[in-house]
């Protein structure tokens, strides 16, 4: 980053290191950048994703290709969960989240850091949490069906990473308003980890129940069914946001406008992140993110408005 906000770069740096961050070097450094809002120039932005979080990869990779168009260097630092990736932001050390769940998932994020940060824009609008099972599992239909049947679980619901929101909206609702707290354990892992167990269970016919979310490209790549969730403990459908550091849009505007503007429908969203985490792979994102560009030549324009 250009910016010389010295005082919140120098605590993040100290955050950052602390904390482990790794950067992808996505491009060089440009030191003689402009610091000015004129756009472009050589000025650098650092986009914060957790890349197990498949939605925030597909995005990051995607702004990257768009602002690099438009004469930004982009880089993309990974981190391994979503309070230090808040941390971040509030604190000037990274420039966007640029797939935040801030309506309910991260809510406590946005109470703790709200501030510092800056909403630019919804892109989706109808994401969620859920709890899925095999859609083998033909007598477990409901949250409410986990209930006394612990034993066929193992007594585990299998999660994902400590910080997530989703990992604490299921230990601080779900589990309580079902009754599920005394038969049942949170697994806390990583999204891999939880994937790897879902693949297993499904490839032995085994039962498990684990934390998901949509959209996720596991709904589709997996044979799994949401569980219903009759007493909404999981919360009401939110958006997806790109958030920002504080100032963030006064001194890059039409950066702020274009994230502003940018949508995707289900569809859309659908084959970008199909194409990112499953037709080209890692390591290849930036190549997937260009052929999706080719599939949809028309989106691009959609941002200038």
């Amino acid at each position: 980053m250009n910016r010389k906000w010295t005082g919140k770069r120098l605590g993040a740096a100290t955050i950052a290191l602390g904390l482990g961050l790794s950067v992808a070097a996505c491009g060089s450094d440009d030191d003689g950048g402009d610091d000015s809002a004129s756009g472009g120039g050589g000025d650098t932005i650092t986009l914060g994703i957790i890349p197990s979080w498949t939605d925030g990869l597909s995005m990051a990779y995607l702004w990257q290709n768009v602002l690099e168009d438009e004469g930004y260097t982009v880089e993309i630092e990974e981190i391994a969960d979503a309070a230090p990736l808040y941390t971040g932001v509030a604190e000037g050390d990274i420039d966007i989240y640029p797939s935040a769940w801030p309506d309910v998932t991260h809510a406590a994020y946005m109470d703790q850091y709200g501030d510092d940060l800056e909403d630019l824009g919804t892109y989706y609008d109808n994401a969620k949490l859920t709890l899925a099972v095999p859609s083998y599992m033909d007598d477990v239909n409901s949250i409410e069906d986990l209930t006394g049947n612990a034993d066929r679980f193992d007594g585990k619901i299998i999660g994902i990473e400590p910080g997530a929101g989703l990992t604490k909206v299921t230990k601080e609702s779900v589990m309580p308003e079902y009754g599920l707290d005394d038969d049942y354990t949170l697994v806390e892992s990583s999204t891999q980890a939880m994937l790897t167990e879902l693949g297993s269970a499904i490839d032995a016919k085994e039962d498990i129940v684990v934390t998901l979310w949509r959209p996720f490209w596991a709904n589709t790549t997996y044979d799994v069914k949401d569980l219903e969730d009759p007493k909404g403990a999981l919360g009401e459908p939110e958006g997806l946001h790109e958030i920002a550091t504080a100032g963030f849009s006064d001194e890059y505007p039409d950066v702020a406008e274009m994230m502003g503007n940018a949508k995707l429908d289900d569809d859309q969203y659908g084959s970008l992140e199909d194409m990112v985490v499953n037709e080209y792979g890692q390591g290849k994102e930036a190549e997937a993110v260009q052929a999706w560009l080719d599939e949809n030549p028309d989106w691009v324009d959609t941002l200038k408005g």
